[in-house]
């Protein structure tokens, strides 16, 4: 499972109901040189490491690629990899950032920029969705949010790809790093900038909390805080908006009832959101030997949460595998659940309803005319190309 091809030569809903059913508890052994690990499937059993959030910390990492590395170096400084009364006085601090004044304004225009991409592809017919409608509203979005200028968005965008080895089966883990360093010298570059320049944005947020001690943020925390922003709020929304129109094709009967209004956005989005789960797994570090379901966890192994699976769990939802944009309740847990709960989550609703809306009131009708293109990744799922046809209404 911690193999990047694994997820691309299974099918994962059946590689995820076998193991609830027969090892919802399951160890990873060693191999290739990487430590084991634990692999929890079950909704159950992932919201009891959730809420035992004293047991089960995020401070060494929380995705495997640094779990099964020696731990994040970010661990105590970037807020998704850091405990105890540090994380809630960072929390504030992102609060602060996403207010709901800031929010109701990145509302507007987020509905503004999704009209426009999206009018823009029905009218050209056939586009590749992925390129030319979902990656720009995440990435725009955040970066409208952090303060990053237009000009540099479509750098970024390549280094987020990179940095999270979706860009391609030719990424290696040496490309990753670099893009990883390349986005952190970036946001060096540009927190000086705000120093001298001072203007809105979360950026000039962090450094006002600097500047005030309520929170005693250092260079190195908000540097690190802002690439957890740009990865975060890029990669997730525009995976989950390509695995949307993706299901909206293969589903055309869910697509009459959203596009006639019969179902409506904020249902069909959570749906979505469940239907996608586009970062499969959290992971978690035990800090004292426990156990899970009756199976002994010993004091710093590495445990990984499948939300992907937990998503899908037949105790939880009935007919899991059925995309039924009027599910309800609907809880999911793509985005986590309890101290390290999404601070994003609004923001990723917002962009989905928003996209969702503007399919309806511009296209009649979608068609794939290409073969989707899977990411190829351990934490990742979705679709990195869409070629489609729309018909406009």
């Amino acid at each position: 499972m911690a193999d990047p091809q694994t997820f691309l030569r299974y099918a994962q809903s059946d590689m995820w109901r076998r193991l609830r059913a027969e090892h919802p508890v399951f160890w990873n052994a060693p191999r290739d040189g990487r430590s084991g690990f634990w692999a929890l499937t079950r909704y159950d059993d992932i919201m009891h490491v959730y809420r035992e959030s004293s047991t089960f910390l995020s401070d060494r990492g929380n995705v495997l690629a640094t779990l099964l590395h020696g731990g994040d170096s970010a661990g105590g400084k970037m807020l998704a990899v850091t405990e105890g009364s540090r994380h809630r006085e960072l929390r504030k601090v992102f609060l602060k950032a996403f207010s709901p004044r800031t929010m109701s304004t990145v509302a507007e225009k987020v509905q503004e920029n999704a009209e426009n991409l999206v009018r823009r592809a029905v009218e050209m017919g056939i586009c590749d969705f992925a390129e030319d409608v979902a990656e720009k509203l995440p990435m725009r979005t955040i970066c409208d949010l952090l303060g990053v200028p237009e000009s540099d968005q479509g750098e970024l965008l390549i280094l987020t790809k990179k940095a999270l080895s979706v860009e391609g089966d030719h990424t290696t883990e040496f490309d990753s790093i670099l893009a990883r360093n390349e986005i952190l010298v970036y946001f060096s570059s540009l927190l000086e900038e705000f120093r001298k320049n001072p203007r809105e944005g979360v950026i000039g947020t962090f450094a006002d909390a600097q500047a005030s001690g309520s929170a005693a943020l250092s260079d190195e925390e908000i540097i690190l805080n802002c690439y957890g922003l740009i990865i975060g709020g890029d990669e997730t929304s525009r995976l989950a908006m390509i695995s949307s129109v993706l299901a909206l094709v293969e589903h055309p009967a869910q697509w009459a009832a959203l596009s006639s209004g019969s179902i409506g956005s904020q249902t069909a989005t959570e749906e979505i959101l469940r239907w996608a789960t586009p970062a499969m797994h959290i992971g978690r570090t035990a800090l004292t030997d426990t156990n899970v379901s009756g199976h002994p966890i010993n004091q710093g192994d590495v445990v990984t949460l499948w939300n992907v699976s937990a998503n899908r769990d037949e105790a939880v939802f009935a007919s899991p595998d059925v995309l039924n944009l009027s599910r309800s309740p609907n809880r999911h847990l793509t985005f986590g659940y309890g101290p390290h709960f999404c601070l994003g989550a609004e923001l990723g609703r917002i962009e989905m309803r928003a996209m969702l809306d503007a399919l309806c009131r511009f296209a009649a009708g979608i068609t794939l005319t290409g073969t989707p293109k899977r990411v190829c990744s351990n934490f990742l799922s979705g679709i990195s190309s869409l070629p489609v046809k729309f018909t406009p209404r």
